[in-house]
């Protein structure tokens, strides 16, 4: 038991020590790749060390780590960090329960239940609806494709892919939908990417349009992706419009609402997924919008008969209490699961609904003073437009490759670049709310500064690639 406790003691102490680092040392220096195993003592020999090497170790490998929830970090669809959220993810480990029997898990089913229960009341799902927690929204995303390519034909599970079926997404999805058409037998060429209109959004007549093209050349559609939150632009696909082409043609409608699905927390940003009721299925990540560490991903289902269909599987030696309402396993892509639950039902349930609603909306504002003060200094260019968390602009015309490479390797800033068609600009999301207005402002002061500092350099750089 002292073991154990010397372990947590050392924890408290490595965490102290990093969560003091965020806000002296927003952004940790990076290692270059090549010099890692140079830098870092991460070698695995015969022999075990001693404890006070090892935490020695492993608190210098925590301190050279990127620090995503420090007030500086804008490169990826997450960031911060909210407490009662880790909280639960610690209990989590220490339970380590596996979510696929009651008789593992007991009442931490019971926890993901709940959850299930009140995102789909908020989607506006009926009593047959049903849903679980998937590893990513990867995997979030392929389960809906699973089940969809299993509504289409029947005996598909025993038989397998017969024929050339086709599915429909916009130019601008996310790159799972391709990877996993190849991982589920549909193949890549299959997949149908969409034209969008220039705020990124699929163009449903030019969906019809492919659609009627592949029934007349024999394919068989069986999958319309919308998108909730584009990766690069946070676009939000029109889910009344193409959901009404999906019923025309018999065709499963999926939202993917990784990025920017918890919308349906808010009342004042909810029209965003307008008719998302309409869907056959909906996901959403967790770990972006509502702040749980990662990864907690959600898929929904309209009717939950299709996960049934489409994932369960008789096992005696795992299913023998219980009905199969509260072993999870039988509507899981997974075996073994983790409780990915608990660290949701933490901060919802100490935050409320409302409070969640507040985390989303405050996250559009910090949005709206970036975008507000990009179109106030004739510096910066802005290619993005309101109702969206991703900020898109350019400053003083510098490649946005080369200023996030070099703000990253100067350890100033944290921050992302896109495209959308021929234009490249820097992606800055605001989807940290533990930020404030201040924070945002300060990250362009820093860019700024950080320009006025390397100008020189980064123009002459960008006129050498050119």
């Amino acid at each position: 038991m002292s073991m154990i406790q010397d372990d947590f003691n050392q924890f408290q102490r490595i965490s102290k020590k990093l969560i003091e680092a965020e806000i002296k040392e927003a952004v940790v220096a990076p290692i270059k790749a090549e010099k890692l195993y140079d830098v870092l003592d991460l070698s695995l020999e015969e022999e075990g060390i001693s404890d006070d090497q090892f935490y020695q170790v492993l608190e210098e490998l925590v301190m050279h780590t990127p620090r995503t929830a420090s007030k500086q970090f804008f490169n990826q669809l997450f960031g911060g960090r909210k407490g009662k959220a880790s909280l639960g993810d610690l209990i989590a480990v220490m339970l380590n329960n596996s979510m696929y029997t009651y008789k593992v898990a007991g009442p931490m089913v019971g926890v993901e239940k709940e959850i299930i229960h009140q995102v789909c009341r908020l989607i506006g799902y009926g009593k047959e609806s049903n849903g679980t927690i998937a590893p990513g929204g990867s995997m979030s995303n392929y389960m809906a494709m699973v089940m969809a390519r299993d509504q289409k034909v029947e005996d598909i599970r025993s038989s397998g892919v017969d024929r050339k079926m086709t599915l429909y997404t916009s130019i601008d999805c996310h790159y799972s939908i391709a990877k996993n058409s190849a991982l589920m037998g549909i193949g890549r060429d299959q997949v149908r990417f969409i034209e969008t209109d220039s705020y990124g959004c699929m163009i449903p007549e030019k969906l019809e349009e492919s659609i009627s093209k592949d029934l007349n050349d024999g394919f068989t559609p069986f999958f319309v992706n919308a998108t909730a939150g584009t990766t690069v632009l946070g676009a939000f696909d029109p889910i009344g419009p193409l959901s009404e082409i999906c019923s025309k043609f018999d065709l499963w409608l999926h939202v993917d609402g990784a990025y920017c699905g918890s919308v349906i927390f808010s009342n004042r940003y909810k029209f965003l997924v307008e008719s998302c009721e309409k869907a056959d299925s909906f996901s959403f990540n967790a770990h972006k919008m509502i702040g749980t560490p990662l990864t907690c991903s959600l898929i929904l289902v309209k009717d939950k008969k299709h996960l049934y269909n489409s994932f369960s599987n008789d096992a005696s030696y795992l299913y023998q209490t219980d009905g199969d309402d509260f072993n999870l396993g039988k509507t899981s892509l997974q075996c073994g699961r983790r409780n990915d639950a608990l660290k949701f039902w933490c901060l919802w349930k100490s935050m409320g609904t409302k409070g969640l609603s507040d985390l989303v909306d405050h996250q559009f504002y910090l949005a709206d003073i970036a975008r507000d003060y990009i179109k106030k200094n004739s510096d910066y260019t802005l290619y993005s437009f309101d109702n969206s968390i991703s900020v898109c602009f350019n400053y003083k015309n510098i490649p946005a490759q080369k200023l996030c490479t070099a703000l990253y390797e100067e350890a100033k800033l944290m921050v992302g670049f896109g495209h959308f068609r021929q234009e490249e600009f820097v992606r800055f999301v605001t989807i940290n709310s533990d930020n404030s207005a201040e924070d945002i402002l300060n990250f362009f002061h820093v860019l700024e500064q950080f320009v006025e500092d390397k100008q020189e350099l980064l123009l002459s750089e960008a006129l050498m690639d050119s």
